[in-house]
């Protein structure tokens, strides 16, 4: 069963990316795209440095990212 807040940050991300393509947000964050891929589709948890990256890049607080708190 997918843990909650893999649902929740796959949602956000969506959101939060916008119309960008994956492979253009993974090179601004400088993650894998398979891996960014991963998370979109909730088949990965994301660690805590990656996590970090994301919530820098788009200047909101990880609590919103992983569903904790709303925007």
């Amino acid at each position: 069963m997918e843990k909650e807040y893999v649902k929740a940050f796959a949602q956000n991300l969506k959101m939060l990316i916008g119309d960008m393509t994956i492979t253009e947000f993974a090179k601004k964050v400088q993650i894998p795209q398979q891996t960014i891929s991963r998370y979109l589709l909730c088949q990965r948890e994301i660690s805590l440095t990656n996590l970090c990256k994301i919530a820098d890049y788009f200047d909101e607080e990880i609590d919103f990212l992983i569903g904790r708190k709303d925007c």
